[in-house]
């Protein structure tokens, strides 16, 4: 049987952007990516890069969980190139959005819900996002064939140990007996 897969999002989990901006977390490093052109404060164009800082040792937790890893994040591919050398994770497949990318639905259930049922086609699946709502969670029960765990990350401190145990035990709980059925 397949392993579940592991929709990963980057900023939130990863990148505990909502940190206060003028301290590091412990044990994360900071890399500049750069983004496209877009208006600062005063309307002028701006190409600062994006500041994001990531925990080399996630990469290594990520790789013992019981899942195939993949990119499930506004980043796509570029998650590829800037993201994955640093958390020393190989090159992940990558839920390509398409037309779905930052568009809001009238039911108020998340633009990556819907693409990632898709993806999943079935499959047993977790979602680490800061981004999930109640509204998600009844739109994967309804539409997906397959367990699925949508595990919310507070983006003010990124994964923790005790969110690799969830994940960890849900992957556990597909080798049950029960979830066989």
């Amino acid at each position: 049987m397949k392993r579940p897969l592991l929709f990963l999002d980057v900023d939130g989990p990863l990148n505990p952007y909502a940190a206060k901006p003028e301290k590091r977390p412990d044990g994360y490093t900071t890399i500049r990516a750069p983004r496209e052109p877009s208006k600062d404060h005063s309307g002028l164009l701006s190409r600062r890069p994006l500041r994001v800082w990531l925990n080399p040792t996630h990469g290594q937790a990520l790789l013992r969980l019981d899942y195939e890893l993949c990119w499930a994040t506004t980043w796509m591919d570029e998650a590829n190139r800037w993201i994955a050398p640093v958390l020393g994770l190989p090159e992940l497949p990558f839920v390509d959005f398409g037309d779905a990318l930052l568009q809001e639905r009238p039911d108020g259930v998340h633009w990556k819900t819907g693409p990632l049922v898709d993806y999943a086609n079935g499959r047993p699946f977790a979602w680490v996002d800061d981004e999930q709502s109640r509204l998600d969670e009844l739109c994967v029960a309804a539409h997906h064939r397959g367990p699925g765990l949508l595990h919310h990350v507070n983006p003010r401190v990124g994964l923790r140990e005790d969110d690799f145990h969830k994940l960890a035990e849900f992957a556990r709980s597909l080798d049950s007996p029960q979830a066989a059925s």
